[in-house]
């Protein structure tokens, strides 16, 4: 496609379609946890916040129903690593996850205008989302965890039974155009993978420090993939557990 040239070098060449010959990048980001540090004024740097919270925390804590973030937080919360199978890894991320529920406020997606509004005072999350709960409320931070944090990426593909390729393709190609690419990650917040769309970024956009990885987080951060058919039962397994 056209715009195909305009995608970043580091996005090019991903693991699950190589070569780009199927996807278009649509938006990235991290997993990490939003806090307001008007309830909470302890470091920011930590899973604890969230699976081990302070008394100021407790019962004002959500997280999003996301089985592989969760699973994945969890794990590097234990000193694991992404996609751990090993049965030690695992009983700790299990029991760290059961511990935590105990003090979580509820498991929902709609974090923006619950943590806004305080009905929650710490949610895991996304980059882009607690950038947008930060814009309403400055006392909202959002915390990349030491123990490891993971970035991931939305790819938009045209489904092998699509009643209107052709347009499906435009419109991929479309959202690889800088400006495009710029307008839909002004709105959502979040970063995009197409070079030279920096320049109709938003201004509160560039340095933000939600898309801004802090030195201490660097180290253990890794690229979020779908972890082995097998590993996945095993993480179904605890989840289901974690949902009852």
């Amino acid at each position: 496609m056209e715009n195909g040239k305009n995608i970043a070098p580091e996005w090019a060449d991903p693991d699950f379609d190589p070569g780009r010959k199927y996807s278009a990048p649509w938006q990235h980001g991290t997993i990490g946890i939003a806090v307001n540090t008007d309830v909470y004024k302890g470091p920011l740097d930590s899973w604890a916040i969230a699976f081990d919270p302070p008394e100021e925390l407790k019962g004002k804590v959500n997280v999003v129903p996301e089985m592989s973030d969760i699973l994945f937080a969890a794990i590097a919360y234990n000193g694991g690593e992404l996609c751990a199978s090993d049965e030690e890894t695992l009983i700790k991320a299990h029991a760290t996850l059961i511990a935590a529920k105990e003090n979580w406020a509820a498991m929902e997606y709609g974090t923006i205008e619950l943590m806004v509004a305080g009905d929650f005072a710490a949610t895991i999350d996304w980059n882009g989302s607690a950038m947008r709960q930060r814009l309403e409320n400055p006392a909202i931070a959002y915390v990349h965890p030491k123990e490891g944090t993971a970035t991931w990426s939305d790819n938009v593909v045209v489904l092998a039974e699509a009643q209107n390729v052709e347009n499906a393709k435009l419109f991929q190609n479309f959202i690889m155009d800088p400006e495009n690419a710029a307008m839909i990650s002004a709105f959502a917040r979040y970063a995009n993978a197409i070079s030279g769309s920096e320049a109709f970024m938003p201004e509160d956009m560039r340095g933000a420090p939600e898309l801004t990885i802090p030195e201490h987080a660097k180290a253990n951060m890794v690229n979020m993939r779908i972890c082995a058919p097998e590993v996945m039962d095993l993480y179904t397994r605890i989840w289901t557990d974690v949902l009852k």
